[in-house]
């Protein structure tokens, strides 16, 4: 019998990795932060793929939309409100904006922590070329 020293709780508290997101969110990263609450925090994008691109990330850490139970409805519908009142602050709510959530690798998911991408500020185009 091999014995281990190591301890098995410590183990799974060095696997459960707080995101970058958690790390903005509890301000120990700073970002430019347009809009938090006690549910979600939206900032600028630190890459803009727009000339607006803004962040909308749950502040309770879900990897991907697979893992939205029921009890996070009304928080993934209140992600949708804060979207509405960030286009109205940002003058963009009638020229019209794009909300993207991506899901896991294949859709271009990279940090998984669930989030919106909020995009706006010139005409976007299609969303996806056929191929």
């Amino acid at each position: 019998m091999v014995e281990t020293t190591a301890d098995p709780v410590a183990q799974d508290e060095e696997e459960t990795m707080t995101t970058i997101f958690s790390k903005i969110i509890a301000g120990e990263i700073q970002a430019d932060i347009v809009y938090q609450d006690d549910q979600v925090t939206a900032f600028r994008d630190i890459e803009p793929q727009a000339p607006i691109h803004i962040l909308i990330v749950t502040n309770k850490e879900i990897p991907t939309v697979n893992d939205i139970r029921i009890d996070d409805e009304q928080l993934v519908g209140h992600m949708f409100t804060v979207a509405q009142q960030i286009a109205l602050r940002e003058g963009i709510a009638e020229d019209g904006y794009r909300l993207l959530v991506n899901c896991n690798k294949n859709a271009g998911q990279e940090i998984f922590h669930m989030h919106m991408h909020f995009f706006a500020g010139r005409p976007l185009g299609p969303m996806l070329v056929r191929k």
